[in-house]
């Protein structure tokens, strides 16, 4: 082989490798984020932190008129907001639509006027949707829970708008291992979590409802 032709079929690998190395990479799917309110924020993120496909979930305030809430304003009322959660996810190991299936059977839709123990408009439920995409699944995820339970769903569909994490101490409450006061006495923070949601009654009455269908109840 000349060393001019060596020379052209070296040029043509060179070419050939930085265009493969230029070209665009399949790359994972983009965490995408959903945004539920379904009464205690504790209690939402703790359940929809055990899917498959969900990296992460963050407690706070949205649907309301007042910029950067706090909980005891939100808690007070006439701020507009719900207690609520952005739930970050795979969309290539769960689907929209799966999350709001879990979602609906995580609550009390029935109740408009709170979620169990938690009585106010702040503790009201609600799927904030920002697509039409969005939309159409949550209005699908509202009228299969109306067949199902065959009563009238309290749970509206509201467009996303601003977002506000709620204070640090919220985040992860069920997880905390700080000592905090209870009409029960002091305790470590995960197990106050623990007493509250079994004073509330919460996976008693969603097991009412959804019987085994209730994907977090007694989990």
């Amino acid at each position: 082989m000349s060393l001019a032709n060596f020379k052209l079929i070296a040029l043509a690998v060179a070419i050939a490798i930085s265009l493969v190395a230029g070209a665009p990479r399949a790359s994972a799917a983009e965490t995408r984020v959903a945004v539920v309110a379904g009464g205690c924020f504790w209690c939402v993120e703790a359940d929809f932190e055990k899917l498959d496909g969900v990296k992460r979930v963050v407690s706070g305030y949205t649907g309301g008129t007042v910029k950067n809430p706090t909980y005891k304003q939100v808690s007070r009322g006439g701020t507009g907001h719900y207690e609520a959660v952005q739930i970050f996810y795979n969309p290539d190991r769960i689907a929209y639509a799966d999350l709001l299936h879990a979602f609906m059977r995580s609550i009390d839709p029935l109740d408009a006027g709170g979620q169990f123990c938690d009585r106010g408009d702040s503790y009201r439920t609600a799927i904030f949707v920002s697509t039409p995409k969005e939309k159409a699944e949550a209005q699908k995820a509202v009228a299969e829970s109306r067949s199902i339970l065959g009563k009238k769903i309290a749970t509206r569909i509201l467009e996303a708008g601003p977002f506000y994490e709620a204070e640090d101490y919220h985040q992860d409450y069920y997880k905390g291992r700080n000592i905090v006061l209870t009409r029960a006495g002091p305790k470590r923070q995960s197990t106050a979590y623990e007493f509250y949601r079994d004073a509330c009654r919460r996976d008693e009455r969603v097991r009412e409802l959804w019987g085994d269908a209730a994907p977090f109840a007694g989990s």
